[in-house]
């Protein structure tokens, strides 16, 4: 757990960099000018007395959220005055859960899905608690635009709603395209082109290359230095093992999950999952993969990317290359690492599909302490927050400081989309802006908002980085399986949640462990096989399945 909230502190920052927020075709109900506060049919009269709104929030370092830019927006807007409780992002989900134990909790917790917000377990659990305030009857009266979002995208709808029909909030919605195919390669191409070899279409090519970087000193430094594959053990498909397997058996890279005919089970005990560990271990054992591969964290995989006598890496796992690579102006070594597709195996040729984004719960939620007045006010916040200009506004920063209106001639990250937003980048030794909410306003981004951001079409300069994603995610799009098993979806009955997740941990552990022990060779695949999938029996897999298969058959996805 560890490694993924740390991780996804990392993907965050990486995030905001490239692209903060996105665009949708819902109707956009706000004023045309954010920053002039001019009323709209959601406003209400400038006469009547501010609905006083206690929320808890968690607030970023950069921020100020009482003098912040969106705070006085929403206040102006909505004709209401905020008392925060405000907690760093320290320790954030122990005082959440203080504050509910407390009793003395606001009308309203607005969190950051990546640093902690509420589980589904915990949703469940307070909703039928009457603690946290189901959102159906405010979201048909007073939220048109999350109504229309739901209506259009019925992902988004399972998504948020519980198994007993009653959303007991919303979560950040974002539909990050290059972040939905986590688990790609980059290689080397200028190598490539020394060596005269093509990009590699097959796992055979594949190892092909690597012996060929291993061998014939394509840095040209006369020394055998060369690490032919890397990465390390923490997220963001980093981990060399999810794109090897992929020609062999689907790797989620997650829970080691798969869907076969709307059944659910696992992919780590089957004969191509075998197979697919004999061939990366293959490589292991002929030295093309970086031992510390399946060992050291970010910060080592980079310095090999970033070696200070000189280029060593000939291919890095990640879902960017700037997590082993830098991508700033001047950096020669950015543009020689290119996107690999999808390699052909014995079994076809996929790619790790998942949510691009979506992380289970939700990060806005009404308790029982919020008056009428509040309840509406906040509803209508949330929903200006699913138009485009509420969420860019939200996210990104105020128009006029953090985004502006397309100019001519610029062109959208997506093809055949109109551009919407260009952002405008913040200046070395300026103070913080303080005129978003940051991670606190991403509620809706789909595909098409994203799309909609300005970008230029030089990929290998740093500002036009997210184009650089998008067009290499292109390869991988369309070569996940037809069923993918939507673990984001899945609300798992809270008299069973503790048992899921202990059995959750223990398997994804000993696939891990006995996957790096076969690769290495402390086990042998040959003889210590039929004991391995033994193990996966006597921890219990026939029942974690069969939870699984309940929370699915119930979910509201499939209705």
């Amino acid at each position: 757990m560890k490694r993924r909230s740390v991780s996804s502190l990392v993907f965050i920052l990486m995030f905001s960099m490239v692209l903060a927020a996105c665009s949708s075709k819902v109707e956009n109900t706000a004023s045309p000018n954010p920053s002039t506060g001019t009323a709209s049919p959601s406003a209400a009269p400038a006469a009547a007395k501010p609905v006083e709104i206690s929320v808890f929030a968690q607030q970023a370092n950069d921020m100020d959220l009482k003098t912040n830019l969106f705070t006085k927006h929403l206040e102006s807007k909505f004709n209401a005055k905020f008392k925060f409780e405000i907690i760093p992002y320290d320790g954030a989900k122990e005082k959440r859960q203080i504050s509910l134990a407390s009793g003395d909790y606001p009308e309203a917790y607005m969190l950051t899905a990546y640093i902690d917000q509420f589980s589904q377990a915990d949703l469940l659990k307070f909703g039928k608690q009457g603690v946290l305030l189901p959102l159906n009857d405010l979201i048909d009266q007073y939220a048109p635009n999350i109504k229309k979002a739901m209506e259009k995208d019925p992902t988004l709808k399972s998504f948020v709603t519980a198994p007993d029909g009653k959303i007991y909030g919303l979560g950040s919605y974002t539909q990050c395209f290059h972040c939905s195919y986590p688990n790609k390669m980059w290689i080397n191409t200028s190598w490539l082109k020394k060596l005269n070899l093509e990009m590699p279409k097959t796992t055979e090519d594949f190892k092909k290359v690597l012996q060929a970087f291993k061998k014939n000193d394509p840095n040209g430094n006369g020394k055998a230095d060369e690490v032919p594959l890397s990465g390390s053990i923490e997220d963001f498909g980093v981990r060399v093992i999810p794109f090897l397997m992929n020609g062999f058996i689907y790797d989620d890279d997650r829970n080691y999950l798969n869907l076969v005919n709307g059944k659910v089970d696992t992919a780590a005990n089957k004969p191509e999952w075998k197979e697919g560990l004999t061939y990366i271990k293959s490589l292991y054992d002929e030295g093309l993969i970086d031992p510390g591969a399946f060992t050291q964290n970010a910060e080592a995989f980079k310095k090999i990317g970033e070696n200070a006598g000189g280029q060593i890496l000939g291919a890095g796992a990640g879902m960017h290359p700037a997590i082993f690579v830098n991508i700033d102006k001047g950096n020669k070594n950015s543009a020689d690492y290119n996107p690999v597709p999808p390699l052909t195996g014995p079994h076809g040729s996929l790619a790790t599909h998942d949510g691009g984004g979506l992380i289970p719960g939700a990060k806005f939620v009404l308790t029982n302490k919020a008056s009428k007045e509040s309840q509406i006010a906040l509803i209508k916040m949330v929903d200006y927050m699913y138009t485009t200009e509420g969420q860019t506004n939200a996210a990104s920063g105020m128009e006029g400081i953090d985004w502006r209106k397309p100019k001519d001639g610029e062109v959208a990250l997506g093809k055949g989309v109109t551009p919407q937003i260009a952002t405008i980048p913040a200046v070395d030794g300026q103070p913080p802006r303080n005129a978003g909410w940051s991670g606190m306003g991403h509620f809706y981004q789909p595909k098409e908002y994203r799309d909609s951001f300005v970008q230029g079409t030089d990929v290998y300069d740093s500002a036009n980085y997210e184009r650089r994603l998008y067009d290499a995610t292109l390869l991988y799009q369309g070569h996940e399986p037809k069923e993918l098993f939507p673990m984001w979806a899945i609300w798992i009955d809270p008299a069973l949640t503790d048992e899921a997740s202990i059995l959750q941990t223990n398997i994804k552990n000993y696939i891990e462990q006995s996957s790096l022990q076969f690769i290495t060779g402390n086990k042998d695949l040959t003889k210590d096989w039929d004991a391995y999938v033994k193990g996966l029996e006597n921890l219990k897999m026939g029942r974690y399945l069969e939870i699984l298969q309940k929370a699915y058959d119930t979910a509201a996805i499939k209705k």
